[in-house]
């Protein structure tokens, strides 16, 4: 018999061999990974599902809770006992629910009792409706249909043979007697029943919804009873190594989501009351029942709304000969409606529930289905308090990402994720989104540029195709193209406030405060390093420095290599900024770019802009292997230095000297300018 090695455990295939590991599967461990939870969110529904007839009523105490915590705290200011402004809020609760009970039963009989008069008026109208040009029309399509059938039915079928009737009975033969009796039909009558029994059958619809309601406001009780208690357990729950930061967390989810509950209901309340009083005016009967069933209606997203306006226009129809009263009534709720939901709402919630529209329709779905019509009403409420959890409690994070309304990618992630799918449509559309909170410098530098070290870390790891590589060219070189004509400032007020994507950079000095040879084409030279993003982030720091009134020209690093430097004419260069997005500590290339350079352009200072985060000691290291004048690492930093230094070099013609500078001092004046280093814009 064999016997069975554990895994992990070397094992020799036979003497003399030398051993090998055992083999393990390499997918087991992380297909365990995923099937953990999947195990784990199938167990929860599971039990949510065979388990609706306690958890529904757990839910709706909760709920509960949410909207009595702010008046139990309100009596407990009062200096009345927790016991005594929990019993208060519970017992008011519990009057209003059983109030609106009795109004929707008074209600509701009272409707009953006119069904037979509203169904003759509903007859007449379907017969009026029939003489109508309406009606003729839809008995003319009708006949038409139904002689299509018929004459289909003739072309493929014949037709049926009669059915044989049924053979006679035979006469009795002579001699026999008379034939035997036909059976009585005998009726048993039950006996009238007892007080028990009548009371048992009159009870039994209505023992189940007072179960449900007990449950609900016992568990309300010691929900607001124990609230403290239950409080910590979320704090253990949700992690107790930071205490400051989970309390806090769950404190600020509470109160939100009370808020929430509070406003909703209030707002709902609000609605029904205002369509309870059309309705009394428009002379709809019942108006207190379709007041309830409005504000109810409300809590279940999208067909709430259409549902609650159905049935008061049906009983409109049906009570009005004529069809005034159905059209007022839906005037009634197709202004109310988008008023409420589209003005007031806003208002009183301050934005949003924070939901997305998928995340509504979905939770809809998923909650009638597990919990029925009681689901339906709670959908919403209760992926509000998932999402909410999910914004402060790490591992919940997936709920926010699922079902919030924020944006699942940060900026620089989705203008990465366009270029990287080549498409210059989406990549402009996601820029004139932004633009209209920031300045063109300041997209470029905060979301554009960023993006790009994205772009440049993926192509070091070699996860980027050549095809990737030229569509993200591509996309770019339309983007700066199509920007080129925008003038580099917020086209919107809204870019000051704190939801900006963007920060501001510097102005710099006005376009006439510069020097002709500042201003002249090609005094500042952008030569791009060889990777495939750096000819991109060149031209970005061109189309700005121009924007700020500097003549720019920019250099393919294909111009200044060792085969054509000898070429290259540096014409009347004022400065030279070599731009890359290299990831190396030390690049090499760059060393002998800037050497080349600075024998080609004696005297002018060079500034290495290395746009890619890295500390300030390399930094340092960089700027002194390379040889350059000035190092940044960042646009705002290279429009910064540029400016800078064109603003030093107007000093001095701003004076009456006699003659032009040497090249030799022009070249130190500079490089004394550009060699500090301004102050980082995210220090």
């Amino acid at each position: 018999m064999g016997t069975r090695t554990p895994v992990g455990v070397e094992v020799a295939a036979r003497p003399g061999t030398p051993p090998r590991p055992a083999r393990v599967a390499a997918a087991e461990t992380p297909r365990a990974a995923m099937a953990s939870p999947v195990v784990v969110g199938a167990t929860i529904i599971a039990a949510l599902y065979f388990g609706r007839e306690i958890f529904i009523p757990i839910a709706i105490a909760l709920l509960l809770s949410f909207v009595l915590t702010p008046l139990v705290n309100r009596l407990r200011r009062l200096r009345l006992p927790r016991l005594v402004a929990v019993g208060l809020g519970v017992f008011l609760t519990l009057g209003i629910v059983a109030a609106l009970a009795t109004l929707i039963g008074i209600q509701a009989a009272d409707l009953a009792g006119d069904v037979p008069r509203y169904r003759s008026t509903i007859e007449r109208k379907v017969e009026g409706l029939r003489d109508s040009p309406v009606g003729h029309l839809t008995a003319y399509v009708a006949n038409i249909g139904r002689a299509l059938h018929v004459g289909g039915k003739e072309a493929g079928h014949e037709q049926a043979p009669q059915a044989a009737a049924p053979p006679a009975e035979p006469a009795p033969a002579p001699g026999q007697g008379p034939a035997a009796p036909k059976p009585v039909l005998v009726e048993i009558a039950a006996s009238q029943p007892g007080s028990l029994e009548m009371l048992s059958t009159v009870l039994s619809p209505v023992m189940h919804p007072l179960a449900t309601v007990g449950i609900i406001f016992v568990v309300l009780l010691f929900v607001l009873m124990q609230r403290e208690d239950l409080r910590d357990r979320m704090i253990r729950l949700a992690g107790s190594s930071d205490l400051h930061r989970t309390t806090v967390a769950i404190d600020d989810a509470a109160r939100r989501l009370s808020r929430y509950f509070v406003v909703q209901l209030a707002l709902n309340a609000a609605f029904g009351v205002v369509i309870g009083i059309g309705l009394y005016v428009i002379g709809v009967p019942n108006p207190v029942l379709w007041a309830i069933f409005s504000a109810l209606m409300r809590f279940v997203p999208y067909l709430g709304a259409v549902v609650s306006a159905l049935l008061p226009m049906a009983l409109a129809a049906a009570v009005d000969p004529g069809w005034n009263m159905m059209i007022a009534v839906a005037i009634l709720f197709i202004v109310l409606e988008p008023l409420t939901g589209q003005v007031f709402e806003p208002i009183v919630y301050g934005q949003s529930t924070g939901l997305s529209p998928f995340a509504v329709l979905v939770s809809a779905l998923f909650w009638t289905w597990l919990w029925g019509p009681v689901g339906l009403l709670l959908s919403t409420p209760l992926t509000v308090c998932l999402v909410v959890l999910g914004r402060h409690v790490e591992h919940l994070e997936f709920l926010d990402v699922l079902f919030g309304d924020r944006p699942a990618l940060t900026p620089v992630q989705n203008f990465y994720q366009r270029i990287l799918a080549g498409d210059a449509e989406e990549v402009l559309g996601h820029a004139e989104l932004i633009l209209q909170q920031c300045s063109l410098s300041s997209y470029y530098d905060d979301v554009v540029l960023k993006a790009l070290e994205l772009a440049a870390r993926d192509a070091a790891r070699g996860v980027l195709t050549a095809r990737q590589k030229a569509a993200m060219r591509t996309a770019l070189g339309e983007l700066i193209a199509d920007l080129s004509e925008r003038s580099d400032a917020v086209t919107d007020a809204a870019g000051e406030t704190a939801d900006s994507a963007c920060s501001p950079m510097p102005v710099g000095p006005a376009p006439d405060a510069l020097s002709q040879a500042w201003t002249r084409q090609g005094a500042v030279l952008c030569v791009s390093g060889r990777g495939f993003l750096d000819e991109a982030a060149a031209a970005i720091l061109a189309q700005i420095l121009e924007k700020r009134g500097l003549g720019v020209r920019t250099v393919p690093f294909a111009e200044a290599a060792s085969a054509r430097i000898a070429r290259f004419e540096p014409g009347p260069a004022q400065m030279a900024c070599v731009v890359s997005l290299a990831l190396d500590g030390e690049p090499t290339h760059l060393r002998r770019l800037i050497r080349r350079l600075k024998g080609r352009m004696p005297g002018v200072p060079i500034l290495l802009g290395l746009w890619l985060t890295q500390d300030e000691g390399q930094g340092r290291a960089t700027e002194q292997s390379t040889g350059a004048d000035g190092r940044v690492v960042s646009l705002r930093e290279a429009v910064e230095a540029v400016l800078a230094a064109a603003e030093r070099k107007a000093e001095p013609q701003a004076d009456d000297h006699a003659g032009t500078p040497s090249p030799s001092d022009h070249g130190a004046e500079a490089g004394e300018g550009t060699s500090r280093k301004p102050a980082r814009a995210d220090a």
